[in-house]
């Protein structure tokens, strides 16, 4: 694909904000399941969907690739 044309996928606030949400719930996750604490393991795969669904709403709210408050920096 084009640079000058590439809306920057991945590069928004938008889709950081739900990756970084992810990888600590993820990460609490993981070590709950080391420890058998399986409420947390629960909490923690609920708050990783939320996480991906803040992602959606940010995206929708124009902080997303192509929305109009992210103004992508360039390359070089």
């Amino acid at each position: 694909m084009n640079p000058s044309t590439d809306p920057g996928h991945g590069h928004s606030p938008a889709a950081w904000t739900a990756v970084v949400l992810m990888l600590i719930t993820l990460s609490v996750g993981t070590v709950a399941f080391f420890f058998a604490m399986w409420w947390l393991v629960i909490a923690s795969f609920v708050a990783t969907v939320a996480g991906w669904g803040v992602g959606f709403v940010l995206s929708a709210m124009g902080w997303g690739a192509a929305g109009p408050k992210f103004q992508p920096k360039e390359r070089a």
